[in-house]
């Protein structure tokens, strides 16, 4: 936790992935991220992984350092309740239609200067989700050995759009601070995906080469990137990306001289061309199986950190969560305090390091409707009383 956005009051009405990272990573910094949902929580409340009460350990990860208001979304009053709260704070964060209730112009009506940062599906305003938005762009077609698609299970579009999410929310915010005009920034999962495809270059190489790019299992496309089995049967990625970690690759595994007669006889350099190494893989890649097949893991791990070659080993998600490099050395975790799900275990901070700061602990998720009263009261001026009136009439949830 960082205080870099300290002063900074976000109203957050979503579900799911990507409309709350936004504003996870908001309060991560230090805004006050005001999450709304219907009272007993909204669609994504118990999603899984659950615990065996089901308590979702995904829901209270994705909003931790936030606040829980609970107010009943299907009453009208509930509604204007929700409304008002966003033209209090100015900010407003979300995935509900553009059109409804909560539409950037019937909420700016009563707020000219509002900042509304809208994730979409398609641009249009027809729905979609991660893995849909995937296989229309064409990834599950480049991944796995073929010829069937293989989905990945990493919902990288919605983390995408999430963190451009949030980038949108400074940045008109950095508009309204020269100009004292609002904005609705609206960001479409679909244009979220495709658009990375364009800026890596796919878009510009299938219309180029007029075909589609072939299936490489795991091998890394344009460059010399592979898994590879050791002797003693150790599944390892080797990746090189710089022609100094070529030239410490092949030394460290002492084939200078197989690999020259491979450049020989082909008329080709490898030196100072990631493309070459990629286009005689059927070459060269024997060659490396030998030689990596003929060590163990460790003195092969020996021998290319020596050289400065990046390799990893391949593992499970449990090995990682126990590994002291990336959590339980790692400043990044902390003690997670009090969860709503009641189970203990390291929680992520700001992914983001600032050497001139100290960074904070990361912060617990609320409970649904933990801070009704308060934020009623606190942005709205609501009297104790009516705040009871409105609990009890069903309007207004609270933490139990």
């Amino acid at each position: 936790m960082y205080n870099l956005l300290d002063g900074l009051k976000i109203i957050e009405a979503s579900s799911f992935v990507a409309s709350p990272t936004a504003g996870l990573y908001c309060a991560q910094f230090g805004a006050e991220v005001i999450r709304v949902d219907q009272i007993g929580g909204g669609p994504d409340y118990h999603r899984w992984p659950v615990t065996q009460d089901n308590d979702s350990l995904y829901w209270e990860n994705l909003n931790r350092a936030k606040k829980s208001v609970a107010l009943d979304l299907s009453s009208p009053q509930g509604r204007e309740l929700l409304q008002e709260l966003v033209r209090a704070t100015g900010q407003f964060i979300t995935n509900f239609p553009a059109e409804g209730f909560l539409s950037h112009a019937k909420l700016a009506e009563g707020r000219a200067d509002l900042v509304t940062v809208r994730v979409m599906g398609w641009a249009d305003g027809a729905p979609a989700l991660d893995y849909t938005v995937n296989n229309a762009v064409g990834y599950p077609m480049m991944t796995g050995p073929g010829p069937e698609p293989v989905n990945h299970v990493l919902p990288a579009w919605d983390l995408l759009s999430g963190a451009y999410a949030a980038f949108a929310m400074l940045a008109a915010i950095r508009k309204r601070e020269r100009t004292g005009e609002g904005s609705e920034v609206r960001i479409p999962l679909s244009d979220v995906a495709i658009g990375t495809v364009a800026n890596l270059g796919g878009i510009a190489e299938v219309l180029h080469n007029k075909a589609n790019r072939p299936r490489l299992g795991n091998a890394v496309y344009g460059l010399f990137g592979r898994d590879f089995v050791t002797k003693d049967n150790v599944l390892t990625m080797i990746v090189v990306v710089t022609h100094r970690q070529w030239a410490g690759l092949i030394n460290a595994l002492g084939l200078n001289v197989q690999v020259e007669a491979i450049e020989a006889e082909r008329g080709v350099s490898f030196a100072k061309d990631d493309g070459l190494r990629f286009e005689h893989r059927d070459a060269l890649y024997p060659l490396f199986e030998r030689a990596i097949g003929s060590l163990d893991h460790a003195m092969m791990a020996s021998k290319l950190d020596a050289a400065g070659i990046v390799h990893s080993v391949y593992r499970t998600m449990l090995d990682a969560a126990h590994d002291p490099r990336l959590v339980g050395h790692n400043p990044m975790f902390s003690a997670s305090g009090t969860n709503p799900s009641g189970f203990s275990y390291p929680a992520a901070g700001a992914f983001g390091t600032i050497p001139q700061m100290q960074r904070g602990d990361a912060k617990g998720a609320p409970r649904n409707g933990q801070h009704s009263a308060e934020i009623l009261s606190t942005l709205l001026g609501l009297s104790s009383g009516e705040i009871a009136r409105l609990i009890d009439s069903g309007i207004i949830g609270i933490a139990t």
